[in-house]
């Protein structure tokens, strides 16, 4: 075998390694991304993933000024694009107002981000934000959320649909991965009406992808309401993307966390009212709290969503929808609900909506107990 050929099929093994589908043109090879290519682990998604994240930290040279957020987003091949937040990361203060953009590539050991009129670099576990001039404007490190509501303990009154143990409350074709995981495609038993249902769900990472093919799923309600699950880190939070109702309503705030983050959903779904005729008398509505944050807040839902079944007086179980991306589910329960329900509101901060009297919210829909108990506020 010549160098030649052995050099080449060293590179054609990387490629596969790194999920690159190799295309010859005639004698020269040219390596293209394959958008499937999704990373379970940190150590699989390599340097792009170390420098994937969230950055916070405050403007001044002494750190006395505004609070400033970064979401850095890998795009596969040394590249990335950065919202950068003025009064924090969404959730935290930010997301109120739009983002600066910026993008850019690695260069060596530090990622060089630029906008119109300033840069950023980041370097591992921090960041610093210049103006145009080069001077120094914020400084910034590395930070890992964890969702307020991650590992919720179902009440006594709850039903555990899947704890790791089994798939005995979901339909034939659920399926545990080998980590005790449950897999996307898997269907509920039972048909749900009125309920709160806690679910956490890791999204794989996959910088290769772009928009609906970045690790898609959704929690598909009476298989007729979506609330979609996509990788939306660091994008607007449109009703698409991650917490949205799917095509009609966007989340308040886009509380997506970056991937290979437990993430959590807790939902409060009150079904559409039907007289005896079979005609509709009240709209299905709906709560939802992303990672702890309330991003819906009783959500009148006037029709099915996407693709979803026709609305009827007939209840349907829940499906998490199978786009063929490896959408990782657990610590699943659901308790049943029964309207109406008078509770004690989140707190302001929290809600990122306009209150309409101390303590309250223009909703009597119920909320989970570890959101309403004193000391929560908006502590990470």
């Amino acid at each position: 075998m010549s160098l030649r050929s052995v050099a080449l099929s060293a590179l054609l093994f990387f490629a596969n390694a790194m999920g690159i589908t190799p295309s010859h043109a005639e004698s020269t090879v040219v390596f293209k991304p394959n958008p499937k290519t999704a990373f379970q682990t940190s150590s699989e998604g390599g340097v792009d993933f170390a420098f994937q994240g969230e950055y916070a930290g405050f403007c001044g040279a002494w750190g006395r000024g505004p609070e400033v957020g970064l979401q850095v987003v890998a795009r596969g091949g040394g590249k990335f694009d950065a919202a950068l937040y003025c009064g924090g990361l969404p959730g935290a203060g930010g997301g109120a107002s739009l983002p600066t953009a910026f993008s850019g590539e690695l260069q060596g050991s530090f990622l060089s981000l630029k906008a119109p009129d300033s840069t950023v670099v980041v370097e591992p576990g921090h960041a610093t934000w210049f103006n145009g001039a080069g001077r120094p404007i914020a400084s910034l490190i590395k930070v890992k959320r964890v969702s307020r509501t991650l590992g919720a303990i179902p009440p006594r009154s709850a039903k555990v649909l899947f704890d790791g143990s089994g798939v005995e409350h979901f339909q034939d074709g659920a399926e545990i991965t080998e980590d005790g995981l449950l897999a996307e495609g898997a269907r509920l038993r039972d048909p749900v009406q009125n309920f709160h249902l806690h679910l956490e769900f890791r999204l794989p990472f996959m910088p290769y992808a772009r928009g609906q093919g970045r690790s898609n799923s959704g929690v598909y309600i009476q298989q007729r309401y979506e609330v979609q699950i996509l990788d939306s880190f660091g994008l607007p939070g449109e009703a698409n993307e991650c917490a949205g109702l799917y095509k009609q309503t966007p989340p308040r705030v886009n509380m997506c966390l970056p991937p290979l983050t437990w993430q959590t959903y807790d939902i409060y779904f009150y079904a559409a009212r039907w007289n005896a005729r079979g005609e509709k008398i009240g709209n299905a509505r709906l709560t939802l709290f992303h990672n702890g944050v309330a991003v819906h807040v009783d959500h009148e839902i006037p029709n099915k969503t996407g693709n979803g079944k026709k609305e009827s007086p007939e209840p349907l179980p829940i499906l998490l929808q199978d786009h063929g991306d490896p959408v990782r589910f657990r610590n699943i329960w659901m308790s049943t609900l029964s309207p109406p329900a008078v509770y004690c509101a989140p707190t302001p901060c929290c809600d990122q909506g306009a209150p309409v009297g101390p303590g309250r919210w223009s909703t009597n829909r119920a909320v989970p107990p570890f959101l309403r108990s004193p000391g929560h506020g908006c502590s990470w």
